[in-house]
């Protein structure tokens, strides 16, 4: 996506790979509602959201292997953060069925190289580290709204702000998505 994107303003590739993000985020959070359609949506629309990497260099993505061990280590550690309130208040571990769990180790990767990879990469690139972190959380709280309860999107926020942080600290998106993985998994 991003080779078509090259020649574009900054600035319009940000709005370009925003308004990308959220039509996909918001079409398969209303399609999961059907009957039967669950884990066709979160599967499609993960892999749909991964489509807005191609092209981007793996470093601008945050995408590398180097210290790779200590990066998977590193989101395990988000993964646990991440549940951290889940554990407060309850006790019992949900099994997802394999279909389940399968889409949501497909949406947690797409919206990882979605909105801490291209998203974050094209506002960095426009305004810096200040502007990719609140414009990715923002989006990312705002492709919430529909598939969360209002309740809920201030935790949602409270996540997206954290694996945004640990995208522009450690220059690294492999723990944000293993983070958001185990995440949804035990959620």
């Amino acid at each position: 996506m991003i080779s078509a994107l090259k020649s574009i303003h900054p600035a319009r590739r940000a709005i370009l790979v925003g308004a990308y993000v959220l039509l996909i985020e918001w079409s398969r959070a209303l399609i999961q509602y059907e009957p039967h359609m669950a884990v066709a949506a979160l599967v499609l629309g993960g892999a749909a959201l991964t489509l807005v990497v191609v092209g981007w260099p793996a470093e601008r993505l945050g995408l590398g292997t180097s210290r790779l061990g200590l990066r998977i280590l590193g989101g395990l550690a988000l993964g646990a953060v991440l549940l951290l309130p889940a554990a407060v208040r309850s006790a019992a571990v949900p099994v997802l069925p394999a279909g389940l769990a399968v889409a949501a180790v497909a949406v947690s990767i797409g919206e990882e190289l979605a909105f801490r990879g291209a998203l974050y990469a094209a506002l960095d690139e426009l305004g810096g580290a200040p502007l990719a972190i609140i414009g990715s959380t923002s989006l990312w709280t705002a492709a919430h709204a529909i598939s969360h309860p209002p309740a809920f999107l201030g935790a949602v926020a409270a996540a997206g702000l954290l694996l945004a942080l640990w995208r522009w600290a450690c220059r690294d998106l492999v723990g944000p998505v293993i983070g958001h993985v185990v995440a949804d998994l035990a959620l």
